[in-house]
């Protein structure tokens, strides 16, 4: 990819799909075993790059420019409108709180006393939610410096962690939690709402095709390694959110380093997505300007306090619905797309019929093994 707008577009859509998600994937690796965790990555690695690249085809064969949202109600109708809207809104809900709850992590990693987790995502949410009120217009150059500052630091804790990599840490294979990797690689995986923005950045839109496919092969390659390192350093020690566990072996300032990263990008993330739910329903649905803030931010905060407090099990429960619900969605739009396109696209996917049919049997039976696992 020479053309400049081409690395561009990659380094939008790869900043877009790793979040959260990627601090969840030691975790699980370490559970579950590596071989389980190869074989989600490659079954849903496929599955999501078909997605993205579906619905790459589905904006170039589209004159107007919409979101998921738009192409849902022009291909398929308001019903479709509304599911998808539902899923938006309970995506982002729970996001935000994922957001909260790992945030709390990281500060408590920078701040080990006097306060607790629970203390410090609760402080973490009023100085976020406060920026949330007063809008922000954009911060588009923080994130591109925070994603540039994340996979630096990235980079360090591979660098120090690799000498301390233990063959014994890593699981081949545990059936007692063969589910487990399923909703939180899924979640991880998403970030099909970028498409058509960086669809928009290209000159060629021919490349958009290339974009996708080479910033998914990324993407996976980094999750596996980051997984594959980190738990081979602590093994069954390993927390939920990650860096936690490494603190005892690489010391604090390498981890108040990564947790202050850590804590810039899931604060970001938090302002981004809280604005964009707060603006939604004020510019879609009408809603005040303070209810709106009320339920954008109130929302996540209101089942931190119920209790829901477990990160893998929010971006688990929250990858899982929003796979099958948005990807159903995709199959069949593109489906429709490909009759009513208004537009000879620049790419044409050749894929069996079937496969459109197969993908949201997956994603059921997908959504299923997350019941039985979590509930049983």
């Amino acid at each position: 990819m020479r053309d400049k707008t081409s690395l561009l577009a990659a380094a939008s859509l790869i900043g877009t799909i790793i979040g959260a998600g990627v601090f969840g994937i030691p975790y699980i690796m370490a559970k579950s075993g590596v071989l389980f965790c190869l074989f989600y990555f490659l079954i849903l690695g496929i599955i999501v790059l078909f997605l993205h690249s579906a619905f790459g085809e589905i904006v170039l064969r589209t004159n107007e420019k919409h979101r998921l949202i738009g192409y849902a109600e022009k291909y398929l109708g308001k019903k479709a409108k509304i599911l998808i809207t539902f899923s938006t809104i309970f995506g982002t809900i729970g996001a935000l709180l994922a957001y909260i709850i790992l945030g709390g992590d990281f500060l408590k990693i920078i701040f080990p006393a006097p306060f607790s987790t629970f203390q410090l995502s609760l402080l973490l949410w009023i100085i976020l939610s406060f920026f949330v009120l007063l809008g922000i217009k954009s911060i588009a150059w923080t994130e591109v410096f925070l994603n540039i500052g994340f996979l630096v630091v990235i980079f360090l804790i591979f660098f120090f962690s690799f000498p301390k990599i233990n063959p014994a840490n890593f699981v081949l294979a545990n059936k007692n939690y063969i589910f487990l990797p399923y909703g939180i690689i899924l979640f991880s995986l998403v970030g099909w709402n970028a498409v058509p923005e960086i669809e928009r950045i290209l000159s060629k839109k021919g490349n958009l095709k290339k974009v996708i496919i080479s910033s998914m092969v990324f993407v996976v390659g980094f999750y596996f390694l980051f997984g594959l390192i980190i738990s081979g350093v602590t093994g069954q020690n390993t927390t939920e959110e990650a860096f936690q566990g490494l603190l005892p072996i690489l010391g604090r300032k390498i981890m108040i380093l990564g947790g202050l990263f850590g804590l810039f990008c899931v604060s970001t993330s938090f302002l981004i997505l809280g604005n964009y739910l707060k603006n939604a329903l004020i510019f879609d649905y009408h809603f005040p300007r303070f209810l709106a803030f009320f339920l954008a931010c109130f929302s996540p905060l209101a089942l931190f306090l119920t209790g829901i407090r477990e990160f893998i099990w929010v971006i688990a429960f929250v990858g899982t619905f929003m796979g099958l619900i948005e990807g159903t969605v995709i199959c069949l739009v593109y489906k429709n797309a490909k009759k009513l396109g208004e537009r000879v696209p620049e790419y044409s996917l050749k894929i069996p019929k079937i496969l459109l049919y197969l993908i949201p049997l997956i994603f059921i039976f997908g959504a299923i093994s997350q019941i039985i696992y979590y509930f049983q």
